[in-house]
């Protein structure tokens, strides 16, 4: 039987590796990475699997986030909100919070995802 991937990379179109070359962060060459390309995806793969041990999030998860920049436009959802579902399942079910890594190169989307989790790790 297959062991389950425990670390989890939310990122619409990169891939670990490339993380990787732009973070030098050595996790991102662990082969035991799965791959979520939306909110949608995020939130099944939790439901089913459980917490990782660690995700990475990326902030713009489809075209229309890097177009525009008033968040309150967005049709589809954000790395942000795939960070807040985290947090309020993690309440619901009185989980701490897997490690969490943000590779994303939207600066201020990556300060809101970070700012959020730290908070709630905080609490």
């Amino acid at each position: 039987m297959e062991k389950t991937k425990r670390l989890l990379f939310l990122d619409d179109i990169r891939y670990p590796i490339e993380a990787y070359h732009y973070t030098q962060q050595d996790i991102f060459l662990r082969s035991d990475w799965h791959i979520v390309r939306n909110y949608e995806q995020f939130v099944n793969r939790i439901l089913e699997k459980g917490l990782p041990e660690m995700i990475s999030f990326d902030h713009d998860l489809a075209d229309e986030h890097y177009l525009k920049q008033n968040s309150q436009e967005f049709v589809e959802k954000t790395g942000y909100d795939c960070a807040k579902w985290l947090v309020e399942y993690c309440m619901d079910h009185y989980l701490d919070l897997p490690k969490f890594y943000c590779h994303s190169m939207n600066l201020v989307g990556k300060e809101n995802i970070l700012n959020l989790l730290q908070n709630f790790k905080e609490l």
